[in-house]
């Protein structure tokens, strides 16, 4: 039986993990499209936004052999499947994790938590969930999910808050307190695409971050390369 292909943003590597509880760690990237959330400050919008991007230029079909001989080129053992939003392919991207681990790879998956995932957890080496608050330009009806963040956080999920202002820390915590997310598993992130504006977030925030519990996470490509795509 031939697998259906999947839908491809970008793949990039290697490079570094720039954001959460792996910030610094060498991988590669496979980005896939489409999302089913549109946030105003997301930095990726040529994955999703089709009212500022041609899906035909920002997106190709590949098969899971493609994309792992693409991977190999680059003498990574981690890969990152993110997006968009790469839960709406689970059923395409169950093969090619299989694919991954018949290499030896590890998988990390980025998701925003509001679709669950429903083959073996075990499949997926590390889960980062970023639930959008309201900063995200989005109803809360919209963007929170308690049901699937609750069993993301039973799955040993870490969670990634994009963090705009210091008052924003109230509303993760009132999320983090519904959907039982353990605080040692929340990492706070400060929004940013200038390493400017993320060297200066990141210090306003640092000193709250640490009293609630939380751990901070910078955005290590952004500080490195700026808002370079492929990065």
């Amino acid at each position: 039986m031939v697998e259906p292909p999947l839908v491809i943003s970008e793949i990039f590597g290697p490079t570094v993990q720039g954001e959460g509880p792996d910030v610094g760690k060498r991988c590669a990237f496979v980005r896939l499209g489409r999302c089913n959330l549109s946030c105003q400050w997301c930095d990726t919008p040529y994955s999703w936004d089709w009212t500022r991007f041609d899906p035909a230029v920002e997106l190709s079909e590949q098969s899971v052999d493609a994309v792992v001989a693409r991977l190999a080129t680059m003498a990574i053992d981690t890969v990152v499947l993110t997006g968009g939003e790469p839960l709406l392919q689970q059923r395409r991207v169950v093969p090619l994790i299989h694919a991954f681990r018949r290499l030896t790879w590890k998988t990390h998956v980025e998701t925003a938590g509001t679709i669950a995932w429903d083959a073996d957890p075990a499949l997926v080496d590390r889960w980062v969930v970023s639930p959008k608050l309201a900063n995200s330009g989005m109803s809360a009806r919209r963007r929170l999910r308690y049901d699937v963040l609750t069993r993301f956080a039973d799955m040993g999920a870490a969670f990634k808050f994009v963090v705009v202002e210091a008052s924003d820390l109230d509303e993760v915590a009132h999320i983090v307190g519904r959907a039982g997310i353990a605080p040692t598993s929340v990492w706070i992130m400060p929004e940013g695409t200038k390493p400017r504006a993320v060297a200066e977030r990141t210090a306003k925030l640092a000193d709250d971050v640490i009293a609630r519990g939380w751990n901070l996470t910078t955005r290590l490509h952004v500080l490195a390369w700026g808002d370079k795509r492929g990065r």
